[in-house]
């Protein structure tokens, strides 16, 4: 449907508790905040989605629709520039940024829902699947809780690597890496940091971690500290790969970390990034500089396009966003043998939310 213009945009926010306290290097939380936002056009209607906070709801309804209200909706390219330009003055990065991505994302649906196609044959699949990482291995979980977790992934997601946090207690963290290792065999091991430690600490850690044959080292400093990234990666020991990216909001922030390049492998996010649009732009960024790209969290919404990235690495299986997805959107993808296929029986993203269920977490 050639032509149609957007109508209406509107955004909703959902409050999920977590199924326990949770903690990572830097951070400790006990829910997560889902806003979902609806593009109409012709008979469709797109659905994209983020996390962040319910703040987003007033800066969606009433600054951002006004926006894109009124455009066509095959034009994204122009309506996202738009929607850049509109948050001059407020700042890109951060809730404005994370409120773009949601809008983009929807546009996208929307787009591929007029076609009458699932995004990821709009897009083009340069891969049929997506290969995943189990995610979570918190902090403040007991030791018990950390292997049960971290098996899992590997005996009911056929996981080929996992994921757990540290940094909270640094003493206590080859330990538990120790702990993780025995849990999980041979399989992949990965820590993410939040960048919580200074370079020196890094350092020292990664050789402990070396030991437990750890392959990847998730913000070993704080992804602003570029300098601080590029000497942990040059003096690491060989085999652990350097990786950060996940609170990247403009492209700029992304060619900071590779114009060292300071990692290894470059995170995106495009709840964060832009969406749709900036995931992309980030995937012809990281191409051009010879690094990999991974998806962070939020697996529903990367799927399709993880798809039409050539050289992406893997898709982040984040406990806490499996949950609300699998929870609040029918069609959100299951694993099988370690990855994840769009479904190309459904239109758009193939997602839909859960209406009745969702409704009980609603709070803007």
């Amino acid at each position: 449907m050639v032509g149609a213009s957007i109508r209406k945009v509107a955004a909703r926010a959902f409050e999920v508790p977590t199924d326990g306290p949770e903690a990572d290097g830097t951070l400790a939380w006990d829910r997560a905040t889902l806003v979902v936002v609806d593009v109409d056009a012709g008979a469709a209607t797109g659905l994209g989605y983020t996390y962040a906070d319910a703040a987003l709801v007033g800066l969606i309804d009433r600054k951002l629709a006004s926006v894109v209200v009124g455009r066509d909706a095959f034009d994204i390219p122009g309506a996202t520039a738009a929607l850049w330009r509109s948050v001059r003055n407020l700042g890109r990065p951060g809730l404005a940024a994370t409120a773009i991505s949601a809008i983009d994302m929807a546009l996208f649906d929307l787009k591929a829902k007029l076609s009458g196609l699932p995004l990821a044959s709009l897009l083009g699949r340069a891969q049929e699947q997506v290969a995943i990482y189990g995610s979570g291995g918190f902090t403040n979980y007991s030791d018990t809780r950390l292997c049960n977790q971290l098996a899992g992934w590997i005996e009911q997601e056929g996981c080929r690597w996992i994921k757990m946090k540290i940094g909270s207690e640094p003493h206590r963290d080859p330990g538990r890496v120790r702990t993780a290792r025995q849990a999980i065999g041979n399989h992949g091991l990965f820590v993410d940091a939040n960048g919580a430690f200074t370079t020196k600490q890094a350092l020292g850690l990664a050789e402990c971690f070396a030991e437990q044959a750890v392959a990847w080292f998730e913000e070993p400093v704080s992804s602003d500290d570029i300098p601080g990234l590029d000497l942990v990666r040059r003096s690491i020991p060989a085999g652990m790969d350097i990786a950060a990216g996940e609170y990247g909001y403009t492209l700029d922030d992304f060619s900071r970390l590779t114009a060292g390049p300071a990692v290894d492998v470059l995170q995106a996010d495009l709840t964060r990034c832009g969406g749709v649009s900036g995931f992309l732009q980030v995937g012809a960024l990281s191409a051009a500089h010879h690094i990999e790209l991974s998806g962070h969290c939020a697996p529903a919404a990367h799927l399709s396009v993880a798809c039409a990235i050539p050289h992406l690495r893997h898709l982040e299986w984040f406990h806490d966003h499996v949950r609300i997805e699998h929870m609040l959107f029918d069609g959100a993808p299951q694993a099988r043998d370690g990855a994840i296929t769009p479904d190309l029986t459904r239109a758009g993203l193939g997602l839909s939310l859960k209406e009745c269920e969702a409704e009980r977490f609603r709070v803007r």
